[in-house]
């Protein structure tokens, strides 16, 4: 078995289909990515032992007390420390393990992926029947944040080997599949939920248990799907740009990742990533009540601001929010693949530029929309702002393939990742301490966002100034001959000594094609399930 998951068992024959790689990440993609959802389990959870009412803990229990208790349900702050986690051990497991997956090969690693996100989520599911917290935040926490790192890198590098031509548009296919796992995985959870519930159970655990299960299969047959091209592959017609004037961001050398600490060029590209992330995260931690709160009963027709609501008017303007985030989670997963393919045309340089610009002006609009109560042009400018904020993390492992080779570019992004663990906790902290901040001063609550948006413009800029000085490497940080041939025998390269042609239009001339469309459609199935329903939402808040 050893052998069979070991890199060299992945190495692909002649006349491989090269489009059966991005189905396989996305099937590991679509299922980690529910991770963006887990907060469809947090109000049931709140109330696992009340069942219709939470039985709420006494004043003597603090944090500590509530990780072990048994006889009260846990608050809604202490369950969001699971999505905290999440998100830091993602970033960190990616960065500490990153160098292993590229000597070890992507099946290794998406199998490894596979047994910690799913065996975490039963580690969870046993968590929730003994009603012990600690539980859940080391399995789905701990352990299931490492096999977020390890599958969210584990398709990087082995995509921009097979689409050297098209790097923006393979990750992003990829990545697009993380921003999707939600948009699947929260309806499925709340039909399951509402099929396992009863009149002493909430249904949550049952449903961890049968979510865990689905997954493993699907996560296991993209881990298994992962092939590599020989070293030296390429498609047929197309070679490596020669360097000129234009295109000199794009190396054809290699930085092993042990230097890239040390690289200039790694720092902005980080800063870049974490500022693009720290405001659009920003955005997505607030779009629902500031959605409420900026425009009030005129979501349902009514001239009241949100403070003059009463409860039923409440909870039709929370529905209409609902479907605002949903539309905004459609505009994240498509930017993922828009703009991702659309820097193979601009270049990641541009892009970058861009996002901070063009996202820039946009956040400088969204106060003037609010107070004019133009609701149109306010949920345009944020939906563009979320498609880049989307955009941002599918181009960023092209930008290192461009800067550093594609030898330890997954290692490299791992490393990188770390830029979304700081930003995961810098952009809510920022948004929602500035939102206290403006309503202890008294502020209307359709104003207190004001200030928040220029602070996000803010970050914008110094992740522009931060693209605008990236500059191509220097000679010294790269690898030399012999440092490359030995990294190459280390990961277990097979020299090619034939190039596996494909044709013209990117595709091969295997007889792979039938088994290609199976393929696509089994993870394009659950996808197209998955935006229908979101769309159901999205056409409450249209309406």
């Amino acid at each position: 078995m050893a052998g069979f998951l070991d890199k060299e068992g992945t190495i692909a024959g002649p006349g491989f289909n090269r489009w059966l790689v991005p189905p396989a990440a996305l099937a590991i993609h679509l299922c980690i990515g529910m991770a963006y959802g887990f907060s469809v389990f947090w109000l049931p959870l709140s109330r696992a032992l009340g069942i219709k009412e939470a039985i709420k803990c006494g004043p003597e229990i603090g944090f500590f007390q509530e990780l072990f208790v048994t006889n009260c349900d846990w608050k809604i702050s202490t369950l969001g420390w699971m999505y905290t986690l999440f998100f830091v051990l993602l970033g960190s497991s990616a960065a500490l393990w990153g160098g292993w997956l590229e000597r070890a090969g992507p099946r290794k690693a998406g199998v490894v992926a596979a047994l910690c996100w799913c065996g975490g989520m039963l580690i969870s599911a046993l968590g929730i029947h003994l009603h012990q917290f600690w539980m859940m935040l080391l399995g789905s926490g701990v352990i299931g944040g490492i096999g977020l790192g390890l599958g969210y890198i584990s398709p990087v590098s082995t995509l921009i080997k097979w689409f050297p031509d098209r790097r923006g548009m393979a990750t992003g296919m990829a990545i697009m599949g993380f921003g999707g796992g939600a948009m699947i995985g929260s309806p499925f959870a709340a039909d399951l939920m509402k099929y396992f519930a009863t009149a002493t159970d909430v249904g949550v655990m049952q449903t961890f248990i049968v979510m865990a299960l689905v997954y493993f299969v699907f996560m296991m047959a993209g881990a298994l799907g992962y092939r590599v091209p020989e070293s030296g592959w390429k498609p047929a017609d197309w070679s490596p740009p020669a360097p000129n004037a234009s295109n000199t961001m794009i190396t054809q050398r290699h930085v092993h990742v042990s230097k890239v600490w040390g690289v200039p060029q790694f720092w902005l590209v980080w800063m870049v990533l974490c500022m693009n992330v720290s405001a659009g995260i920003g955005v997505i931690g607030m779009s629902s009540p500031m959605l409420q709160e900026v425009f009030g009963g005129s979501l349902i027709g009514l001239t009241q601001k949100y403070g003059e609501l009463d409860k039923i008017q409440l909870a039709a303007i929370a529905t209409v929010a609902a479907g605002f985030t949903a539309l905004l989670s459609l505009f994240n997963i498509g930017g993922r693949f828009v703009w991702a393919s659309l820097s193979d045309k601009l270049g990641r340089r541009i892009t970058y530029i861009v996002f901070f610009v063009l996202g820039g002006a946009l956040y400088l609009s969204v106060p003037g929309s609010a107070s004019a109560g133009n609701i149109t042009l306010f949920v345009a400018a944020l939906c563009v702002i979320l498609s880049m904020y989307g955009g941002g993390f599918s181009t960023a492992p092209a930008y290192l393939a461009d800067l550093f080779g594609t030898q330890m570019v997954g290692a490299i992004h791992g490393r990188l990742l770390t830029a979304w663990a700081t930003a995961g906790v810098l952009g809510p902290v920022v948004v929602n301490y500035m939102r206290e901040y403006q309503l202890g001063l008294g502020l209307p609550r359709e104003q207190v966002y004001n200030q928040t948006m220029y602070i996000l413009m803010g970050m914008l800029a110094v992740g522009l100034v931060c693209n605008l000085l990236i500059r191509p490497v220097a000679d010294k940080h790269f690898m030399t001959d012999g440092e490359l041939a030995v990294e190459k025998r280390l990961a277990h390269e097979k020299a090619s000594g034939t190039v596996l042609y494909a044709n013209a239009n990117g595709g091969t001339t295997s007889a792979d094609s039938g088994l290609a469309i199976l393929v696509w459609l089994a993870v394009g199935i659950p996808l197209a399930w998955g935006i229908y329903r979101t769309l159901l939402s999205v056409g409450k808040f249209i309406h």
